[in-house]
């Protein structure tokens, strides 16, 4: 049993408690997984100034992020099969970050469909929807986002094709035999089989079941993928998106102040820096050292979202410090519901809070309001 000190253990108790091919699956990136490493290293090279004698008494973690008030400046990224971690997983992690007040994004690619997540909670919800090929199937992802109450549609732009993921391959994820190659991992964590394997059925992508039947499961995941992603939509072709999304519409996967600026020139409201995950193309800027530049070209224009690299209440701060009005927690969330469920991303989120609340006391800033490049130690190897 690993002991749960910090937001840095729950990795390694999802590693101790998943197969390898999911383990491998959330914590892999593409090709050499440089911008992978990156996305943390950088993050964790951001130096603060430590302040002294400032009145931080008291100190408020709260933002107010699409009209939402919320408690604290994060939401809940989109991960796709979140479901095959835990127990339905992405109704686990929705109630957590309900019980919070924190929106909670569920993919286009979970286990759990829309109804499934909204009748386990009324909690916040945005909705993640992928570049499809079949146009008509995306207008009817975003007319069930709408009629289920979703208050953003989180549009991912970044992933016309999936990346080369070396490890998928090498854990069983994708390559031959891989069917086979799951069962054997399964069987040796028969915990993980007990709850998902087994009582965690059915294995198929709840959202892309009504169009693609018993064609849902796992076994055609990343075949899916693959084959329906389009490579060929420009940034006019939103058009169409706007005209049937009338709420909050966050661009995901922005690395250039260019895409940011045609991002907020179609009317977007928000934006996410970010590169997968690492999950992607191998080699761009992690999303630490995109942001600065990113939130001075359109910081005025729009919400400044970033996600990539975040483990920690620490990296929330530096975020916010670097240019953004809030941070998506991807895998962080992920390896907590794999390790204790429900109740580890409660967990999570209690250890981001306190974990603020240390640094911006110690750097002397008593609101996420105050956060901003004031707090760095230094700007010279980021801008």
């Amino acid at each position: 049993m690993v002991t749960i000190a910090s937001t840095l253990d729950f990795r390694d108790a999802a590693r101790a408690r998943l197969p390898r091919f999911l383990f491998d699956y959330a914590d892999g990136g593409a090709y050499a997984e440089r911008t992978l490493h990156r996305n943390v290293a950088d993050l964790g090279d951001i130096a603060l100034r430590q302040r002294v004698l400032q009145d931080v008494a008291e100190v408020d973690l709260s933002t107010t992020l699409f009209g939402r008030k919320m408690p604290l400046p994060v939401a809940l990224a989109p991960i796709g099969i979140g479901g095959m971690y835990r127990r339905r997983g992405e109704t686990q992690a929705a109630r957590a970050a309900h019980a919070r007040g924190l929106p909670f994004t569920l993919s286009t690619v979970a286990l759990c469909g829309m109804d499934e997540v909204r009748q386990a909670t009324p909690g916040p919800l945005w909705f993640q929807l992928y570049v499809l090929r079949d146009r008509g199937f995306m207008r009817e992802l975003i007319a069930k986002a709408k009629a289920v109450g979703a208050e953003a549609l989180v549009f991912t732009v970044d992933m016309p094709v999936p990346g080369a993921r070396y490890r998928d391959a090498h854990s069983g994820m994708s390559g031959p035999r891989a069917p086979l190659r799951r069962v054997l991992q399964a069987m040796g964590k028969p915990g993980w089989a007990w709850d998902v394997g087994l009582r965690g059925r059915p294995h198929k992508l709840g959202n892309l079941e009504p169009v693609l039947g018993n064609a849902s499961g796992m076994n055609d995941y990343m075949g899916w993928l693959g084959a329906n992603f389009d490579a060929s939509i420009q940034w006019r072709d939103l058009d169409w998106i706007r005209s049937a999304w009338d709420r909050p519409l966050i661009i995901k996967g922005i690395l250039d102040p260019e895409d940011a600026r045609a991002a907020a020139d179609v009317g977007a409201q928000g934006i996410v820096v970010s590169n997968h995950g690492g999950r992607q193309l191998d080699g761009v800027l992690s999303s630490a050292r995109a942001l600065p530049a990113i939130a001075d070209a359109v910081g005025d224009r729009l919400t400044v979202l970033a996600d990539s690299g975040v483990r920690s209440g620490l990296d929330v701060v530096r975020m916010l410090a670097l240019g953004a009005q809030g941070v998506l927690l991807g895998r962080a969330w992920l390896y907590a519901m794999a390790a204790r469920g429900e109740a580890g991303v409660a967990l999570l989120l209690d250890l981001i809070e306190k974990e603020m609340r240390v640094a911006m006391t110690l750097t002397g800033v008593n609101a996420v309001s105050k956060i901003d490049r004031s707090i760095l130690a230094s700007t010279k190897d980021i801008l």
